[in-house]
């Protein structure tokens, strides 16, 4: 890998993430530009709103040249925990916006915080970048127009998948949480799934740590179909069920087989049992090439001896929308003037270029099809990349009311 020289000096970089961090009073200008960054410090999806919190702050350096500034002005970043919980994702944003007077805000980690909030920027009338909430009634039903998402949703997700799953003669089971990330999910996979034949959907609450009850009534409603059998699992948060499943040694036992699609690195140590599982994903650090995302795996390795996941790409991207908008508008943080730039704006991303679709602000991205090879080298199953799935070859469906 070609190493990357990041552009600021060492001493520059930390004095810009002490004060994007921080905002400490020594240090605040009168010229600033304010982002609440609302998301899981804890909970069930603490691992992936660390992650986020990683990679947007690194997206910002790497955006800035090192310097944490845009126009002139200087970036703050308040960090705020959610814990996973709506009402308080909720309570944040509105003194977030009210009482810290932030310019915009980016987050949550779970859908159904990202729900309880978008009232709320719309009451505000202020943005929010949904990253990394995934349901699809966040761009859909839900929507108003003061909310972007670069991450990606659930039909995204559902039309990667149906590339690897969708074929005459297979029949699927789907297990997920029991949320409107799961939810959305599955509706999702329903719409895009049209030669598979789905028998039984099975929703566990996040947090689970005993799935064999509803591992067994999936069991017991595939084992006796004909064709090719497959679980179809949509998860987030630890336990994950994976190990569970192996466990089980369903493909011996039932000639049933696992079907999912990527995950942060830790849940996908369980992948490793199950080679040659295909689906798609979302990001894995060995997958796209490019400039950003070397950079990105090149920082991240130097900084914590280990790649960058699943979520830090999602953070990494939502700075570089930040950063792209908050340039063209020349630092004007008004929020009629941000919608018109960011409608329709194309921005690099460690996955490549991302548009956000002007009808919903959903950010437009490649996904990618994957097959598990283990590889002794690593500690999970890695994804071999498949072929990467295009944004125009998805007929990603516009769900909003507008």
């Amino acid at each position: 890998m070609k190493k990357f020289q990041w552009a600021a000096p060492a001493a520059l970089i930390a004095t810009g993430l002490c004060t994007a961090l921080y905002g400490g009073a020594a240090l605040a200008q009168s010229k600033e530009i304010k982002i609440a960054h609302i998301y899981s410090k804890t909970g069930p999806l603490e691992a992936y709103g660390k992650q986020t919190a990683v990679g947007f702050m690194m997206g910002l350096d790497y955006a800035t040249n090192g310097t944490m500034m845009v126009a002139g002005k200087k970036i703050v970043v308040i960090e705020k925990d959610d814990q996973g919980k709506p009402d308080i994702g909720k309570s944040l944003l509105a003194a977030s916006y009210g009482d810290d007077k932030v310019d915009l805000a980016v987050g949550p980690t779970a859908s159904p915080v990202a729900l309880a909030m978008l009232p709320v920027a719309e009451e505000y009338k202020k943005i929010l970048l949904v990253e990394p909430a995934v349901a699809d009634s966040i761009t859909g039903d839900k929507w108003n127009k003061y909310i972007f998402r670069t991450g990606r949703n659930s039909s995204q997700d559902a039309a990667a998948n149906a590339v690897a799953l969708d074929k005459p003669g297979n029949v699927v089971a789907t297990l997920a949480n029991d949320n409107a990330f799961g939810r959305d999910g599955v509706k999702a996979s329903k719409d895009f799934i049209k030669h598979a034949k789905i028998v039984h959907e099975e929703y566990l609450p996040v947090g689970t740590t005993d799935f064999t009850a509803g591992l067994q009534r999936i069991v017991d409603k595939l084992k006796d179909q004909p064709g090719n059998k497959f679980i179809s699992v949509g998860w987030s948060g630890a336990p994950t069920p994976f190990s569970k499943i192996a466990d089980m040694d369903l493909k011996k036992r039932y000639g049933i087989e696992l079907a999912t699609g990527g995950n942060i690195l830790p849940a996908m140590v369980a992948y490793k049992q199950f080679p040659g599982m295909e689906g798609a994903l979302y990001y894995y650090f060995g997958i796209p090439k490019n400039a950003i995302n070397e950079a990105m795996v090149a920082r991240h390795y130097s900084q914590f001896k280990a790649p960058p996941d699943f979520f830090t790409a999602g953070g990494f991207s939502a700075a570089m929308a930040v950063v792209t908008a908050l340039n063209a508008t020349k630092g004007d943080t008004n929020s009629n003037t941000l919608i018109k730039t960011m409608e329709g704006m194309s921005f690099d991303t460690p996955k490549g270029k991302m548009t956000f679709r002007k009808e919903d602000h959903q950010a437009m991205q490649s996904m990618y099809h994957f097959k598990i090879k283990v590889d002794p080298a690593f500690a999970w199953g890695v994804p071999e990349l498949v072929r990467e799935i295009k944004p125009e070859e998805m007929a990603i469906p516009i769900r909003n009311k507008r």
